[in-house]
């Protein structure tokens, strides 16, 4: 499993940062404008919460995570895993777990980067535990 560790691989996109909503560090990072003052937000009829907070022209936040696996049976044991778990903010953070053979796809969206960033770390954490735990009793059986 020492191999499917070191071939994780992640992105992250933080968008168009505008305002309040800005992500530091990496490539694909925009800086807040200058002044740091973010910029008034209209409320009213037909604007929801999501609409006002984000601004026009403002896309969520995406991070993208790949973990191989062994084997095929693995990944789907991580994923049954994993799936349960429920994210706290699931109105501002939205996570998609999928298997494709030995891979384990998992993709977040998030209005807030703060709030990606702790779901990321959680996921982290939970899946470092499965991992732990299929190793510490071996390779599955077949079914």
């Amino acid at each position: 499993m020492r191999d499917a560790d070191a071939d994780a691989g992640g992105s992250t996109n933080c968008g168009d940062s505008q305002g309040d909503h800005s992500c530091l560090g990496g490539a694909d990072t925009a800086a807040a404008p200058a002044g740091g003052a973010p910029p008034p937000h209209a409320s009213g009829p037909g604007r929801d919460a999501t609409s006002v907070a984000r601004g026009p022209g403002m896309r969520p936040h995406v991070f993208t995570l790949s973990v191989p696996f062994p084997t095929p049976l693995e990944a789907e044991i991580a994923l049954g895993s994993l799936a349960p778990d429920a994210e706290p903010h699931q109105r501002v953070v939205g996570k998609n777990l999928a298997v494709s053979g030995r891979i384990l796809a998992v993709r977040w969206e998030a209005e807030d980067c703060r709030l990606l960033r702790i779901s990321v770390i959680n996921f982290l954490d939970h899946l470092s535990l499965v991992v732990q735990t299929v190793q510490h009793f071996g390779p599955p059986i077949s079914r």
